[in-house]
């Protein structure tokens, strides 16, 4: 994992938090964390039709996607990672989508997968 990409792709998409000290464990939980909320405010603005918001919303969601794609380390992190990758080029596809066809049916299926993927790196324990 590179924890300096997740660190730098967290802060460009404006989540608050103390995001240089924090480890590198805790820096994809927060880029989890912030692509779900990301997701939610830009379903809210789709459900309430203000289409710039809603744009700008799944641009940091795909930005955040982006970041924990790119933290992933695909020598180290063998099928696992290599699976993953495959799952976030799918999100990517998929917020791409929503956001061309207003569909919020797509914003949920993508907050389920990162949901799911969240709930797995919770998991972990932090060493």
């Amino acid at each position: 994992m590179n924890a300096y990409a997740a660190m730098k792709q967290y802060q460009t998409v404006n989540v608050n938090a103390q995001v240089s000290e924090a480890a590198p464990h805790r820096l994809i939980q927060m880029l989890l964390e912030g692509g779900l909320q990301r997701i939610a405010q830009a379903r809210g603005a789709m459900q309430f039709g203000n289409i710039p918001l809603k744009g700008e919303l799944i641009g940091k969601s795909m930005g955040i996607v982006s970041g924990l794609r790119d933290a992933l380390d695909l020598e180290k992190g063998g099928e696992v990672a290599a699976n993953l990758d495959s799952l976030y080029a799918y999100m990517l596809q998929r917020l791409s989508m929503a956001n061309l066809h207003n569909d919020p049916a797509m914003l949920d299926e993508v907050a389920a997968l990162l949901r799911d993927v969240k709930e797995g790196w919770d998991g972990i324990a932090q060493h």
